[in-house]
């Protein structure tokens, strides 16, 4: 499927008025959850789930090399341009020619994640506007560009995300990223009171609010946690057990607040009996990822829209990405069927971006009668 000029410049306007609205309820935009997964073979996959208050409308797409790329600067100037030296697939919204989250074929992967209330992004210099990006930029320019998370550390000191508003609603978009190579390394980007942070994530953890080292502070708050069944008390004469399995797990919160999944995300990534390889990992990612999922209505704001419907975040989609095999896999809230886009399969060299919608109905397939 080809996206024409005409209509990528109109997705992108609707796009524009979609986020900052968005972001006008921004305490329900906060929702997304991100794990890392290593199987015995060594091979690694990166999950994610993506929430938002409003229909994203997001498409798969295949972006091909030697893509043509233009940054965007506050003042309107021509930003960074450069040509994607990679390939790389994954999710669009409003059919942007950018990436929130997705692979290259080199096996880089990329998540954007929302970072309301700490992000502030670079300093703009006019003298810089060849070296400048969009925050929404920065997750493709890395997939553009490099192949392993050391280069990409090193890449970005020599780019400047500039908070760029859009000036009909005066806001910028607040996001921070986790990346993550073929050989398990990952990085956490964050921009906090004006400057580049990059952290190792060991951990393979990312959520939103506040920033990674807080989170990770956070985490020795919960040294009682166990994943074996607490053994029984004795409280003077009477000894008090617990009820049924996954007593040693009293207290894990679970709640949809972000340092409350950030926990449980920990807990469950590096709980889960090992997958032998990626395909098996896949699969367990998505079993994990099950837990964050937000039905519609459950974390909402006060506030309702034009309609007079409840703004909430839900669970528009959940991705998975198999950085050995480049291949990405996705469902979605209308559709639990696992679908997949094979980076290997298709036209790295082409002339247009290819996209899949991801609006698909789900169907329950009738089973008929025995033999």
């Amino acid at each position: 499927m080809q996206i024409n000029s005409s209509t990528l410049k109109r997705r992108m306007r609707v796009l524009v008025w979609l986020v900052v609205c968005a972001m006008g309820f921004a305490p329900t935009a906060q929702a997304c959850t991100g794990i890392t997964l290593t199987a015995v073979d060594g091979n690694v996959v990166r999950a994610r789930t993506m929430e938002f208050n409003v229909n994203l409308e997001s498409s798969v797409i295949v972006i091909p090399r030697a893509q043509a790329r233009t940054g965007t600067t506050p003042d309107g100037k021509p930003g960074l341009s450069w040509k994607a030296k990679y390939a790389s697939v994954g999710v669009s919204p409003m059919g942007m020619p950018h990436l929130v989250d997705g692979l290259n074929e080199k096996g880089l992967s990329m998540g954007l994640f929302y970072f309301n209330q700490s992000a502030q992004f670079q300093p703009y210099n006019p003298a810089n506007a060849s070296r400048t990006l969009a925050s929404w930029e920065l997750g493709s320019y890395i997939l553009d560009n490099f192949a392993t998370v050391d280069e990409v550390r090193q890449g970005l000191a020599d780019v400047t995300v500039a908070p760029v508003i859009f000036n009909k609603f005066k806001i910028v978009l607040p996001v921070h990223f986790v990346v993550t190579d073929t050989s398990g390394k990952s990085i956490v980007i964050e921009y906090v009171a004006g400057k580049l942070n990059i952290h190792d994530n060991n951990i393979g953890v990312i959520t939103n609010n506040p920033p990674f080292d807080w989170h990770m502070t956070n985490l020795q708050n919960y040294v009682n946690l166990s994943l074996q069944n607490s053994p029984a008390q004795r409280l003077g004469g009477v000894e008090i057990e617990g009820l049924g399995q996954g007593t040693g797990l009293l207290g894990m919160p679970g709640d949809f607040t972000s340092p409350s999944r950030f926990v449980r995300a920990a807990i469950f990534a590096h709980g889960v009996a090992q997958s032998p390889d990626a395909n098996h990992a896949i699969f367990q990612a998505f079993h994990i990822l099950n837990n964050f999922d937000i039905p519609k209505g459950v974390a909402r704001d006060g506030e309702k829209d034009k309609d007079g419907n409840i703004n909430a975040d839900y669970t528009q989609w959940t991705s998975a990405n198999d950085l050995t095999a480049r291949r990405f896999y996705f469902r979605t809230y209308e559709d639990s069927t696992i679908r997949v886009v094979d980076l290997n399969k298709q036209d790295l060299d082409a002339n247009r971006i290819l996209s899949w919608p991801m609006n698909h109905k789900e169907s329950a397939v009738d089973l008929g009668t025995p033999n």
